[in-house]
């Protein structure tokens, strides 16, 4: 555990400033400006070998909507003993955004006996209404949705809150104390954390 803080305590945003070669030891000297004082660490390791790993700083990334959605689809799944594809499918045709082409929904057709939400090309909300050719062949008329990937974060906000309400009547816990602050904050989303308890 010590040894994990001290770790930590070293890791610091840098900026390589400059690079030079030891003309005695015929080493190369690098020079980073540290944006986090590190003179304890520096008096603690000074003259000792170390282990140095420089890697392109980036952002935290903060909790991915998307991402948390599919996350929750893993959970409902492994609970419900359903496919993701399958739990997927129903979170976005029950909570999900249909699509529209010059103002009008998409539907499409299929065999009555069809279960939509097994098919993994496309996301498909199933109506009431069903139609016959002349052969008699009953199909049923399904509306076309959108792919989460699409949505903006009103929309998302409405996939994640159904999404979040089907978990938590399963039991499942749908969220960190932390990831549960973010999606506050970034999508007004109040999430009460649920204990985990799958039936």
């Amino acid at each position: 555990m010590m040894a994990e803080q001290r770790k930590k305590r070293m890791e610091t945003k840098a900026t390589i400033s400059n690079i030079s070669i030891d003309f005695e030891s015929g080493k190369q000297v690098i020079s980073l400006v540290c944006e986090k004082d590190i003179r304890g660490e520096y008096d603690r390791l000074k003259d000792k070998e170390c282990r140095l790993k420089v890697v392109q700083y980036r952002e935290g990334r903060s909790l991915d909507a998307n991402a948390y959605f599919h996350v929750l689809v893993g959970k409902i799944a492994e609970v419900t003993d359903n496919s993701k594809v399958y739990i997927k499918n129903k979170l976005i045709a029950e909570y999900g955004q249909h699509e529209i082409i010059n103002g009008s929904l998409v539907s499409l057709p299929l065999d009555n006996d069809i279960e939509v939400y097994d098919l993994e090309f496309c996301h498909l909300q199933p109506t009431a209404s069903t139609t016959t050719n002349k052969a008699g062949k009953l199909f049923r008329i399904n509306l076309v949705m959108r792919g989460s990937h699409t949505y903006d974060t009103k929309e998302m906000s409405e996939l994640i809150k159904g999404t979040v309400a089907e978990a938590k009547e399963l039991g499942i816990e749908t969220a960190t104390p932390q990831e549960i602050k973010e999606m506050e904050e970034r999508w007004g989303l109040k999430i009460e954390k649920e204990k985990v308890n799958h039936r």
